[in-house]
């Protein structure tokens, strides 16, 4: 239906470019509508006419579900507005926003549901499982596995959270159903009635749905590390040039889908000329926007190449420090040479499962690379990784 429509209404059925989100998003939105209000009409209607709780809990389930398609709707369309003064980043962010507000729907309607299921268990009512109302019910589970499928599909091909949160949530809506048709027919077959229980495992099915959706669109609003295939094509970029002798420090700021700003330090060699590596790194820049669409911005290192000693010292004091965990790694490796004394003075990226204070980790390090040689004192700075390898 949608490859249809898309046909239809939509005049670029590219869906890779972001100038078509906006589109493809509205358009999963008008839909997501149309037929989960359908959906509440039929099931009501079934409800009413068998008496059955989980129905019609069931029926403003999907009632809600037409809410959610609303606000994801309304997310597109703020979030495709371009950027402005007020917002020189764009607005790509209001989509997980609505995306959290959907994820909110499902679990007050979880809440909702418990309630009246709890209030059938106690005063239960018979519930009448006629044919039509089995068959609507069939009819409710493959159109909510259609929706369930079609913004998966799209919903990645965009990295839409909230197309993703509603596509979970048609999903949990199937398997909601889908209880609910056992419990009539279950009804039907032995006269017993499971109907409020049902309803609970219904309502705890939509919980857990709601959920995953908000996890899902919560944590790119509080800053994740980007993907690690991403991180690994910027590497790849990158380090194609032949000045560039390797970067750290890599940041990636996600500011809504098609909105990627990155910040990075590449190592290049000292003796060469300012202007020629200068030269380069616009180059580097103006690739990784062409390639992956977003803005790049790039912080020279100057390094020590030629320098055999202080290449074997960094080497030794990389391998000493990984005793302490296997993830260290350290840049901007610089020695001065005293009389009496060394210092090496260098940058340390400390993994997050190293839970010390970095005082105390300092003093860890001192200890370790005066097992090399109790001449040599460190001066460290200690980062933390903006991106995970693992």
């Amino acid at each position: 239906m949608i490859t249809l429509l898309s046909r239809v209404f939509l005049k670029d059925k590219d869906i890779t470019k972001d100038s078509n989100r906006k589109a493809y998003g509205s358009l999963c939105g008008i839909v997501g509508i149309c037929l989960n209000i359908m959906l509440f009409i039929i099931k009501y209607l079934a409800g009413i006419l068998s008496g059955s709780v989980a129905i019609i809990a069931d029926a403003f389930n999907n009632l809600s579900d037409a809410g959610s398609s609303f606000i994801t709707l309304i997310g597109f369309v703020f979030s495709g507005k371009k950027p402005d003064s007020d917002h020189p980043f764009g607005h790509g962010r209001f989509e997980y926003v609505s995306g959290f507000i959907v994820s909110m729907l499902i679990m007050l309607m979880g809440f909702e549901l418990i309630k009246s299921s709890v209030d059938k268990i106690v005063n239960p009512e018979p519930v009448d499982g006629r044919p039509v109302t089995i068959v609507i019910l069939i009819v409710s589970i493959a159109v909510k596995l259609y929706m369930a499928f079609y913004n998966h599909n799209i919903g990645r091909k965009l990295s839409s959270a909230a197309m993703r949160a509603t596509a979970t949530d048609s999903l949990g809506d199937s398997a909601a159903t889908t209880v609910v048709l056992l419990s009539v027919i279950f009804m039907k077959l032995t006269g017993v009635n499971i109907d409020g229980y049902c309803g609970i495992l219904v309502a705890l099915l939509v919980l857990y749905a709601g959920y995953n959706a908000a996890k899902d669109t919560v944590t790119p609003i509080l800053g994740k590390p980007p993907e690690q295939e991403f991180v690994k094509r910027i590497e790849d970029i990158v380090l194609a040039h032949e000045e560039v002798c390797g970067i750290h420090d890599l940041v990636v700021h996600d500011y809504g889908p098609g909105r990627v700003m990155i910040s990075l330090h590449a190592e290049v060699d000292g003796n060469d000329s300012i202007f020629v590596l200068h030269d380069a790194i616009d180059r580097i820049e103006n690739e990784l926007s062409e390639k992956i669409g977003c803005e790049a911005v790039i912080h020279l290192d100057p390094i020590e190449t030629n320098n055999e000693e202080i290449k074997k010292v960094k080497k030794l004091v990389q391998d000493k420090l990984k005793e302490l965990h296997k993830d260290i790694t350290i840049h901007d490796f610089r020695m001065v040479m005293g009389n009496t004394h060394s210092n090496l003075i260098f940058d340390m990226v400390a993994p997050y499962e190293m839970k010390e204070e970095n005082d105390v980790i300092k003093k860890m390090i001192e200890d370790k690379v005066k097992e090399l040689d109790e001449t040599y004192c460190t001066v460290v700075h200690i980062d933390r990784s903006y991106v995970n390898y693992k």
